[in-house]
């Protein structure tokens, strides 16, 4: 079943309508050519429930949907995950974010880090950071998220710090630290409760300068080790999202 988003005003509970338009309705209308009385899935920014609704009909600019019945999401992560991801080369950041949004990931952060080889001026940042949100949002209908994670503007270390300061779990995977600590680590991810913001900071390739670990470290970012193995820069993020999904879905 496909999953579309709409404003919370166009939803009326009452007269059980709801209103697509922009680019979903174009999508439902002229690329799926979805007929009266297929169904579909509707989500609304801030409203975590989930409106099952069947195609009425089309206007010039809105698709026009008859609300079928309410259901409660159940989607989401318990805890709120932010992903700090330093840039890395290619496009191997939109496969962080498509990845990321369909594990759970709340919002997701664009770090330059001192080894990030990728550098954006603000023209090219603007419109990277247009398609990146393009891809969260695909990635967010296609997991059937309740939401679509939003992808920032590209922050410096010291700005990504200070965003996540007062969250309730920080944590930094490096790969000098000890191997043997994965104790450790299963404590930290153990730790997290229900309704806690957790920051996830991800190097690029080549990692993190010990500069940036130190301050890190002064931020009251935890680093912990993800195992024997080095991890690519796309993969590492996976790891932490997955062991989130085990301890707080089983």
């Amino acid at each position: 079943m496909y999953r579309f988003f709409a404003d919370i005003s166009d939803i009326d509970t009452d007269n059980k309508t709801v209103i697509i338009r922009g680019d979903d309705q174009n999508h439902m209308k002229n690329v799926l050519r979805m007929k009266e009385g297929e169904e579909v899935s509707v989500m609304a920014e801030g409203d975590d429930r989930e409106y099952r609704c069947a195609v009425s009909r089309y206007t010039d600019k809105e698709a026009v949907l008859d609300l079928l019945f309410i259901k409660e999401s159940n989607t989401e992560l318990p805890c709120e995950v932010i992903l700090y991801q330093g840039l890395p080369k290619a496009d191997k950041m939109e496969t962080v974010i498509t990845k990321a949004v369909e594990l759970g990931a709340s919002r997701i952060v664009p770090v330059a880090t001192k080894r990030s080889v990728v550098r954006l001026d603000a023209d090219k940042a603007s419109k990277k950071i247009s398609r990146w949100n393009a891809i969260s949002e695909a990635a967010a209908k296609q997991s059937k998220r309740a939401f679509i994670p939003e992808v920032s503007g590209v922050m410096t270390m010291e700005e990504a710090l200070g965003d996540c300061k007062d969250y309730d779990v920080k944590i930094i995977p490096y790969e000098l630290a000890d191997p043997d600590s994965m104790s450790n680590t299963r404590n930290v991810i153990g730790s997290i409760a229900k309704g806690m913001k957790v920051a996830v900071f991800i190097g690029p390739e080549g990692g993190f300068t010990d500069e940036e670990i130190r301050m890190a470290e002064d931020a009251g970012v935890l680093p912990v080790t993800l195992g024997r193995r080095i991890l690519r820069t796309e993969t590492a993020a996976m790891v932490v999202l997955s062991w989130l999904i085990y301890t707080q879905e089983i």
